[in-house]
């Protein structure tokens, strides 16, 4: 009887423990060590872990240029060396098209420097924006975002708070078609002679009108005619929003045949360029070749704060 009684005491104490909370956490982690040394010892992961240092970029911090002004900085690099074992131990042997990195942010950002204007994206992110000014050419904006449309490209349109007012419905088929909105003033003033008061009026009236006809906040000033005063981009930041100017200028109000303003952009292409147009026959015509020739460089077309943010667009060696 004793037996039975010790035998029953036994099941009921093991079933306690084995149900136990604590002791299924204790097994888990029992568990989770014993992986991640089995792991570490492998081969396979000791080449990963060997090799990771090979891949690895240090990030960029921000800063003023003396030429340039502001430059974002650009996110650095890390080979998460766990992930990238897990995805390489079926085939059990290393492939750098399987590596999972990790992204180390910079230590000083756009936001840390004072206000200034921005030229350009970081020169090590290969990457491209357009600029797309609109107070005029409603008849070219329809064929300009078909084209963008057929290439999956989305670019930054810097609207005029007049011309928004009077063509509601062509700024919502510009959001709604999903690229960025900017402010670009509103009455097209030169801004480098206004009064404080004034340039405070021009974004401020802008935003709202952009904000209630499309939804969406302008994140970014472009001054009309990239004229403007140190003041400007201050007041700018008050805000909350940076300024852009350019680097490269397609002229197209100049009228251009298509191959001229082509080839004035593609031979001076270069990382993170800002790539100043507007809605006219010669940039419609263009667009199509001008967008296949920036792709064939390797090199990314997206907004105006995809382009200056951090984020880094990994490409394997």
């Amino acid at each position: 009887m004793k037996k039975v009684v010790h035998l029953a005491l036994f099941l009921l104490f093991s079933i306690l423990m084995i149900n136990n909370p604590l002791v299924s956490q204790y097994i888990s982690l029992l568990k989770a060590k014993s992986i991640a040394v089995n792991q570490t010892t492998n081969p396979l992961f000791q080449e990963i872990n060997n090799r990771a240092g090979e891949y690895e970029k240090k990030p960029i911090n921000a800063k003023i240029d003396p030429v340039w002004k502001a430059i974002p900085g650009y996110n650095g690099i890390k080979v998460d060396v766990p992930a990238s074992y897990k995805k390489m131990k079926k085939d059990g042997k290393f492939n750098e098209e399987k590596l999972v990195y990790k992204q180390i942010s910079p230590e000083v950002h756009l936001t840390d420097l004072p206000p200034a204007a921005v030229y350009r994206g970081n020169p090590e992110k290969p990457m491209v924006s357009f600029i797309i000014n609109v107070a005029w050419g409603n008849e070219y904006l329809s064929g300009m975002l078909a084209t963008l449309k057929k290439h999956n490209v989305s670019a930054s349109f810097f609207l005029e708070g007049r011309w928004v007012k009077n063509n509601p419905e062509l700024a919502k088929m510009i959001a709604e078609a999903g690229h960025e909105i900017g402010n670009h003033s509103y009455t097209h003033p030169n801004m480098k002679t206004l009064p404080p008061a004034e340039i405070i009026k021009e974004i401020k009236r802008t935003n709202e009108v952009i904000e209630a006809t499309t939804g969406k906040r302008p994140k970014w000033l472009a001054p009309p005619s990239g004229s403007y005063r140190e003041e400007v981009v201050k007041i700018a930041s008050e805000f909350n929003m940076g300024t852009v100017m350019w680097s490269l200028d397609t002229i197209d109000w100049q009228k251009p045949a298509p191959e001229v303003l082509i080839n004035r952009i593609i031979p001076k292409l270069h990382n993170g360029a800002l790539i100043l147009m507007h809605p006219t026959e010669s940039t419609a015509k263009a667009l199509d070749q001008l967008i296949m020739q920036i792709k064939q460089k390797n090199l990314k077309i997206d907004t105006v704060s995809s382009l200056l943010s951090e984020e880094r667009i990994v490409q394997n060696k």
